[in-house]
């Protein structure tokens, strides 16, 4: 055999060698799956609600137009601090003035009237027990007479007095009878006019009553040409000036605005937390508030309202009050009270705040992502069958109790095994934290599990092969 072929039958032979050692390799690493790794470890772990929304007094007033007029005067300007009840700003008020002023005249009148009405009482009753003191007199008079002419008529029969004294007494005695009834007509006319004076008197008072209502209503229409302070605050919005025209009762209009009033004694921080958030938001809760427009600086306070509304997140509008899709994602509104806020907040400056809802100390973790989902029939064993294809072992399968028994979603980690292969652990989780959430249960401590990749955990089955490697995955520049 020459030399030459000897060479090539050599060169031959280690490379089927070499072909031979490599497919071994490949064979014996089929079905092998590249893994990253995590380990379940004991830390403090705080759950937080993030929310984004703006700065916002807990007490401010929109003081707007209460009647269609010119501003004459604004006395205040944006930033100053006012006192409950001074005044802001006039609008003309000549029309309404006038009207105080007439209303006034006239009420004075009506007051003169019943001033006099009360005096011509008085001067009646006054005339009324003249006239009865006379009707007294009057009558015990008469009774004298009747008396004396029953006398005088006894002795006229009797023939003991002539018919000239007898006529007297009867004279004397008719007389008082008419007295009387001159003082009974006198006493029923001015019981008359008294009764007539009170009835002048009463309808003076009404007249009075109703007068005095009327520059009330005018006197209020008059007040609402001045913008009063309806607290104490700070002035943080003043949009028009003076000699423009505003009017009253047109909502988001510029000119039904004059100037927004601020109490800055309780300073907000107004966020919208994400519906799947809120049932974990309670008041009193602590959280940290950032302003975006003070920088490095982060704001202590604390949960003091939480909406009961859902608001739509496209519209802000509350649910209930729109005819859009109910699928549409929902936010509720919580307040959180600043409790020391800086000297240069201002309101309307947006802010995140981080609500604490939970903390645990040394509460057993695994990282998120190592979380997944699988149903009972994706967790049966499989092994392999004389075709070498693989198949359900039923022998691991759980004791069947109807279809929908396989169906079930169960949440779990899956962990290295001693051979290392993939272990399905089923866990009950606690609160979340930023990357790691909480076990209760189904893991150990320092147990190493697979937390990626995120194809490798949507597929992987349980008694799979795996292969570690938790190197830094290379940038796309440098594989190529």
């Amino acid at each position: 055999m020459k030399k030459g072929t000897k060479i090539l039958l050599g060169v031959l032979a280690v490379a089927l060698l070499g072909g031979i050692v490599y497919g071994s390799i490949r064979y014996s690493q089929q079905g092998i799956v590249t893994v990253q790794t995590g380990r379940v470890a004991r830390q403090d772990l705080v759950s937080q609600v993030t929310a984004s929304g703006e700065i916002k007094p807990r007490n401010y007033i929109n003081v707007g137009a209460q009647n269609i007029g010119m501003l004459t005067d604004i006395l205040v300007k944006e930033g100053d601090r006012v006192k409950k009840g001074a005044l802001l700003a006039k609008l003309e008020t000549v029309q309404p003035a006038a009207d105080v002023n007439a209303q006034q005249a006239m009420l004075k009148t009506a007051e003169a009237d019943l001033i006099a009405a009360d005096a011509g009482i008085k001067s009646a009753q006054e005339n009324l027990r003249t006239v009865r003191a006379t009707l007294t007199r009057t009558k015990a008079d008469a009774e004298k007479a009747a008396i004396n002419f029953e006398r005088a008529k006894q002795l006229w029969q009797d023939q003991l007095i002539p018919k000239q004294d007898y006529d007297t007494r009867k004279a004397d005695c008719d007389s008082a009878v008419a007295g009387v009834a001159e003082a009974e007509a006198r006493v029923s006319q001015n019981q008359a006019l008294i009764d007539q004076v009170i009835a002048q008197r009463e309808s003076s008072r009404r007249r009075v009553e109703q007068l005095q209502a009327n520059l009330t209503r005018v006197s209020d229409v008059l007040q609402k040409y001045y913008s009063m302070a309806p607290l104490d605050g700070i002035v943080t919005n003043l949009p028009v000036r003076v000699g423009e025209t505003v009017v009253p009762g047109i909502q988001n209009s510029p000119s039904s605005l004059i100037m927004t009033i601020a109490d800055m004694s309780l300073i907000t921080a107004e966020v919208r937390v994400d519906e799947t958030d809120i049932v974990n938001v309670k008041l009193q809760q602590a959280a940290e508030v950032t302003v975006d427009a003070i920088l490095n600086k982060s704001l202590k306070g604390h949960v003091i309202e939480i909406g009961n509304t859902a608001l739509l997140r496209s519209s802000g509008l509350a649910a209930s009050q729109s005819n859009i899709s109910s699928q549409e994602a929902k936010d509720f509104k919580v307040v959180i009270a600043l409790d020391n806020p800086p000297d240069e907040i201002r309101p309307g400056l947006s802010c995140t705040a981080k609500i604490t809802t939970a903390t645990r100390q040394r509460a057993l973790t695994v990282p998120i992502q190592s979380l997944t989902i699988r149903t009972a029939a994706d967790l049966e064993p499989k092994k392999k069958t004389s075709g070498g294809v693989q198949a359900a072992d039923k022998s691991y399968a759980p004791p069947p109790s109807g279809k929908d028994k396989k169906k079930e979603e169960i949440q779990g980690v899956f962990a290295i095994a001693s051979d290392k292969k993939a272990a399905f652990r089923k866990v009950a989780t606690g609160i979340t934290g930023a990357s790691d959430i909480e076990v209760l249960d189904g893991v150990q401590e320092n147990e190493e599990i697979i937390t990626g990749s995120y194809k490798v955990l949507r597929t992987i089955r349980p008694e799979t092969a795996v292969k570690v490697d938790n190197k830094a995955p290379k940038k796309e520049e440098e594989t190529k």
